[in-house]
């Protein structure tokens, strides 16, 4: 049984984009692995960026000069 956790940060995703994504990456273990569609659990994080750090800033701060 695969499990697949994505984390992404909370920045609008819509519903669409998320039922896309959980739909892709099933069917790319199914295609790819072979496993069953019916067994394979995806799991979307949506994390705030004021608890996302990329190069010792919180991702808040970098996002707001532009990197």
């Amino acid at each position: 049984m695969p499990y697949v956790n994505i984390k992404i940060t909370r920045e609008g995703a819509t519903p669409e984009q998320k039922a896309e994504l959980i739909k892709g990456v099933t069917d790319l273990l199914k295609n790819i692995l072979g496993k069953n569609p019916a067994t394979t659990v995806v799991v979307i994080d949506e994390v705030d960026t004021d608890n996302w750090g990329l190069g010792g800033e919180l991702v808040t701060v970098r996002c707001t000069k532009g990197l």
